[in-house]
């Protein structure tokens, strides 16, 4: 669902609070998927990500193009201050 999320947050179809806001209505979550990002860490999920494509060759692991610029602009979530969101207020 995260990678999904990084998906549709790339490909602009709607902001990332609209994002979570829906997985945290629709399916009950304490936290949206891109907030969850920030908090595991960018650097984090494409690892992730990553091995787990490399495991299973399935396209839909192959890691969000949206988490590669965030890794290069130095967003990697919470850590860094800055990711998904903006936590540096």
């Amino acid at each position: 669902m995260m990678n999904e999320a990084a998906i549709l947050a790339g490909e602009n179809v709607c902001s990332y609070e609209d994002i979570d806001k829906a997985c945290e209505l629709g399916y009950n979550l304490p936290m949206g998927p891109l907030k969850l990002a920030d908090a595991i860490g960018i650097d984090v999920m494409i690892e992730v990500m990553e091995s787990l494509y490399q495991e299973t060759a399935d396209s839909k692991y192959r890691p969000a193009h949206l988490y590669k610029v965030l890794y290069r602009a130095g967003r990697l979530g919470r850590k860094s201050g800055k990711g998904f969101y903006d936590y540096t207020k």
